[in-house]
């Protein structure tokens, strides 16, 4: 304890200690930080489903009917009809035969990139079912994964004890001679976001799908900031690139464009029913609340038919990138409506967060551990919801105070 104790006080002593605020109204344009109003760009609640009035009323009416939870796993008590109702409406979303839902994203990936990469011996199946309750699996899995990949990737990787190599961010030349290298293996994964969450650039998925083709690679493809936003259809990346069909697992989460929690993955009928039975963070744990559910099967059914709000937030996002790129701010790769600004100092991005939050905007400031040493930046996120006359106020803003930090 004593250890932690002097990590602690040494990170506050440098001011790198996050000052987080209370907040004390919903994720919406503008809220209320300490009884003082200011603009939202931080929200991940890209598209507004948080506080609409019908996802509202659905997850009302969904703890009427089933409370506030599940009491159990599903493989313990079994599916509530609304779980299964959810995993045939982001199936169908996403233009897949089958889904299957976590109870957060980051699970999605610790449960499912194991269970894919260690397949059960199928050797042992021959012998014996009890194997589903041993350790015994295959080990010849490779996995290639983005070095800005999330968190819980990286976690899912490590968790699965493969074999893995590390290819420069969205390289393909680095990843082709990565997969080059490893040419005769047997079974090789790549793993990649879709939409980067630090940076906002969108995988380069026509080069890497073909490259998974010419050396026998699967892709895992996290599409947690693409769905419901990218495409046009909104179902993400795939839809983006009109590459559907061309990954072969795709995982998300409810918590950004469907404003809920939760994660799901997607794919052949055959993975999901496997990952029922090998992927420990779905079989030891409890489901999506049931009001939460209720919510996000309205909010699902509302982002298929009103297509204005991926529109408005896409249209929203490109106006900011533009003109920040003309005041002079390094926005990095962004090509979404996820917008960095890169400072690079961390105690200088900081003080440039402080100095918006003063002036009622509210932008989070990114540094290390989330992104590498020296390239802390404020990482702003855009909504359908933002008015014009917000998006200007936050431009006047920074250009009136970026000469102090950069």
């Amino acid at each position: 304890m004593e250890k932690i104790k002097k990590a602690l006080s040494l990170i506050k002593e440098r001011g790198l200690y996050p000052d987080t605020p209370v907040v004390n109204s919903p994720h919406e344009p503008e809220i209320i930080v300490d009884g003082k109003k200011v603009l939202m760009f931080a929200s991940n609640n890209y598209l507004g489903m948080l506080t609409d009035e019908r996802v509202k009323r659905a997850a009302i009416k969904g703890i009427k009917k089933w409370g506030i939870g599940t009491g159990s796993s599903r493989m313990l008590t079994g599916n509530l009809e609304i779980h299964l109702e959810l995993e045939k409406e982001i199936a169908d979303l996403k233009n897949k035969e089958a889904a299957l839902t976590f109870v957060t994203g980051y699970m999605v990936n610790e449960g499912c990139i194991p269970a894919i990469a260690n397949v059960l011996d199928i050797s042992a199946l021959k012998y014996s079912l009890r194997v589903l309750g041993l350790k015994r699996r295959s080990t010849d899995t490779i996995v290639f994964s983005d070095e800005y990949n999330h968190a819980s990737i990286i976690s899912g990787v490590r968790l699965s004890g493969a074999k893995k190599e590390i290819y420069k961010h969205n390289d393909m030349d680095d990843l082709r001679r990565k997969l080059k290298k490893y040419s005769k293996r047997r079974r090789k994964l790549i793993v990649t976001d879709g939409v980067f969450s630090m940076d906002g650039d969108i995988v380069k998925l026509p080069d890497l799908a073909e490259l998974a083709k010419r050396y026998n690679a699967m892709i895992y493809l996290d599409d947690a900031h693409a769905t419901g936003i990218l495409g046009n259809h909104g179902r993400g990346t795939e839809d983006y690139f009109n590459m559907e069909g061309s990954v072969d697992f795709v995982m998300g989460t409810f918590t950004k464009a469907f404003g809920g929690v939760g994660g799901y993955i997607t794919g052949d009928k055959e993975l999901i029913e496997y990952l029922k039975i090998s992927s420990k963070s779905f079989i030891f744990t409890a489901p999506i609340s049931p009001p939460v559910v209720c919510g996000l099967i309205e909010s699902i059914r509302i982002i298929k038919k009103e297509t204005w709000r991926r529109e408005r937030l896409l249209d929203n996002a490109a106006y900011l990138r533009s003109n920040l790129k003309e005041m002079g701010f390094n926005i990095m790769k962004s090509e979404t409506q996820i917008i960095p600004i890169l400072i690079g100092d961390e105690k200088k991005a900081i003080q440039f967060e402080n100095e918006l939050m003063k002036n009622g905007i509210l932008v989070p400031t990114v540094r290390w551990p989330a992104v590498g040493k020296g390239k802390a930046r404020l990482r702003m996120a855009a909504m359908s919801e933002h008015s014009k006359e917000q998006l200007d106020y936050l431009l006047d803003v920074l250009e009136k105070i970026k000469n102090k930090f950069l």
